[in-house]
């Protein structure tokens, strides 16, 4: 049976518990002396709901994550694994095939040896699926139990419940944190090594990125390793060229939307721009290499320009700007919207004209949330892969001419990591170190950011 299933029945279980428990507390409500009790009847159904639906469901995930490998070890015991090669990829290459037509996602196996083994993978999965059913259905009927036999006219049920809600609500929040500690900690692990391989000074201030994933891994040349032009590159198409299209176009445009602009104009500016936000940024990639790049091209050549490239940081830089423009925009325009209608009136009594208004009253208000915005969208820009492969290009270059071919941080991750290259090999592990330094550079622009907004915060609070 399917996990979806299993959840499925959960729910169902739940929803008949919930049945239950309420009954019965309607029943003490009509036993009192005076018809109330400390809980509504509804805290005593969901006290017993959850009591049985979450030791259930976290039983299916757990089950759902540790099946299949005791069903794979159940096949490899039977008889007919026996003539199983021992090449670990063609074994388990014939044991995808017989799982897939013993659970009906295909009709036929392709290798004849993976024949025999359909019947041991239907017999391990029927036996598992019962066990796990069996076990399911006994947590849930002792939740239920333990629940239910709890519930009296005097149970303090609402209270119960808030606190398992609580406790649910506390470990939502806590993913994010455990996911942020998990990718710093793998981060960590993998630089390390490649630290123990290469020099972190050759690598944070070397100028030659050349990572040759055939060279000798004991052995590497720490002069291919100078992370510098990719770091360049990165601030360069992200964090300048991008920023100085993005700023200004949406800190403007959120302006006009929330001071000048109709309610009529407004109503279809607005979703339009933001429109912009949902576009695949392979589309954004196409537009650059196709339209922007070549035109660019064509007017640097007009204009004099020796040999500019046809793939520059300026196509890339000018696009990925274009892209990140709602995000500028739809922070400051909340912002500026919730700035107090007061301290306009206040402004504008005081014979300030519309635009003093606007510069000295609106934008200081609202700027913790037009630095978060801006950070937002820096962060963007950096993370960026796809306008800079098919604008860019792959090539690390430490110049600051816009015209010529560049690549960033980002994008030499996906070159390193997508290759035949060994994850013991400096040139694969580099790409961890890359994310490293990545990592900590949103990092300190998100500190950056908090104290701007701090320190402007108490200002006009």
């Amino acid at each position: 049976m399917s996990p979806a299933i299993l959840f499925l029945l959960a729910l169902g279980l739940g929803l008949a518990g919930w049945l239950a428990a309420r009954a019965r507390a309607w029943t003490f409500r009509r036993e009192s002396a005076d018809g109330r009790l400390p809980s509504l009847p509804t805290y005593h159904a969901w006290y017993v709901a959850l009591w049985i639906v979450l030791p259930m469901a976290a039983f299916i995930a757990l089950w759902s994550a540790i099946a299949p490998d005791l069903v794979t070890q159940q096949v490899l015991a039977a008889p007919a694994a026996a003539e199983l090669p021992e090449f670990g990829f063609q074994r388990q290459t014939m044991l995808n095939e017989a799982r897939a037509v013993a659970t009906g996602a295909s009709n036929a196996v392709f290798n004849p040896q993976a024949a025999a083994l359909v019947e041991p993978y239907r017999e391990a999965l029927s036996h598992y699926n019962v066990i796990g059913i069996v076990v399911a259905l006994l947590i849930a009927f002792l939740g239920g139990t333990f629940a239910f036999l709890r519930l009296k006219p005097d149970f303090a049920a609402r209270t119960r419940v808030e606190r398992i809600v609580m406790a649910i609500l506390l470990g939502a929040s806590l993913v994010a944190i455990l996911t942020t500690i998990g990718i710093f900690a793998s981060l960590v692990f993998e630089t390390v090594r490649f630290f123990g391989m290469v020099s972190p000074l050759d690598f944070l201030f070397g100028t030659h990125w050349g990572p040759d994933p055939m060279a000798n891994a004991a052995n590497p040349d720490a002069s291919r390793y100078g992370a510098i032009p990719l770091f360049w590159g990165t601030l360069f198409i992200g964090a300048i060229i991008a920023m100085v299209v993005a700023i200004p176009l949406g800190l403007m445009s959120a302006i006009y939307l929330t001071q000048y602009a109709n309610p009529a104009l407004r109503k279809w500016i607005k979703p339009a721009l933001e429109i912009l936000a949902g576009v695949p940024t392979v589309v954004y990639g196409y537009f650059a290499a196709l339209t922007i790049a070549p035109a660019i091209r064509d007017l640097a050549l007009s204009l004099g320009a020796a040999n500019p490239s046809s793939e520059s940081a300026l196509a890339a830089g000018l696009v990925m700007g274009v892209m990140i423009i709602p995000f500028v925009s739809s922070m400051a325009d909340d912002s500026i919207a919730a700035v107090p209608q007061a301290m306009r009136d206040g402004s504008l009594a005081m014979g300030a004209t519309k635009s003093e208004t606007i510069r000295r009253v609106l934008v200081p208000a609202a700027l913790p949330g037009i630095v978060a915005g801006i950070m937002l969208a820096v962060s963007r820009a950096i993370g960026e892969t796809m306008i800079v492969v098919m604008a860019a290009s792959t090539a690390a270059n430490l110049s600051a001419n816009p015209l010529e071919a560049m690549t960033t941080v980002t994008v030499q991750i996906v070159a390193m990591l997508t290759g035949e290259g060994s994850f013991d090999h400096p040139a694969t592990l580099s790409a961890f170190a890359l994310g490293f330094v990545l990592f900590m550079v949103t990092l300190g622009l998100n500190f950056i950011a908090l104290r701007v907004v701090k320190r402007y915060r108490e200002a006009y609070e």
